[in-house]
């Protein structure tokens, strides 16, 4: 990453940015109370710095037929850096594992999945999950609803 010192303004538009990605530069000038033209090339230069990592839209899972959220706790057998890797690769691969986070303690990963409904959630689970080689354990646990949904970082308490 290359080095970049933030500024007030800086944080303004990361967080203006990350609360609507959409934002078009000229609200994001006005909101950040500079010109459009400065404006663009601070953030190109957040982009660049790699502060801004990219842009999506957020979709509705249930909206789209996803009716399940789901964690998987997952202790590998082996914990060598190959083998952590070749997992890591493996769930990367795997559409529905929307998560992934290697943890330190009692479990390896967790995963968050989401599904159509509880069975294909629990086929993913048995046929493909604990299938993989050096899957040692799985527990699972079922969302039943999300209290809070806030993706990024706080941005605003890092003035």
């Amino acid at each position: 990453m290359e080095h970049h010192k933030l500024d007030s303004i800086d944080v303004k538009i990361l967080a203006e940015l990350q609360a609507d990605g959409r934002i078009t530069n000229v609200e994001l000038s006005r909101r950040a109370k500079i010109t459009a033209p400065p404006c663009l090339r601070r953030m190109r230069a957040l982009e660049k710095a790699g502060f801004i990592q990219g842009y999506h839209a957020v979709l509705d899972a249930k909206s789209l037929g996803f009716e399940v959220t789901g964690f998987a706790f997952v202790g590998l057998a082996s914990q060598h850096d190959q083998d952590l890797k070749s997992f890591e690769e493996h769930v990367r691969s795997w559409p529905n594992v929307r998560e992934c986070y290697m943890l330190s303690g009692e479990v390896d990963f967790i995963l968050k999945i989401v599904a159509k409904d509880l069975s294909s959630f629990q086929s993913f689970i048995t046929e493909v999950l604990t299938a993989e080689k050096n899957v040692a354990s799985v527990k699972t646990a079922l969302s039943i609803h999300a209290s809070k949904n806030a993706p990024g970082v706080p941005i605003e308490s890092k003035l």
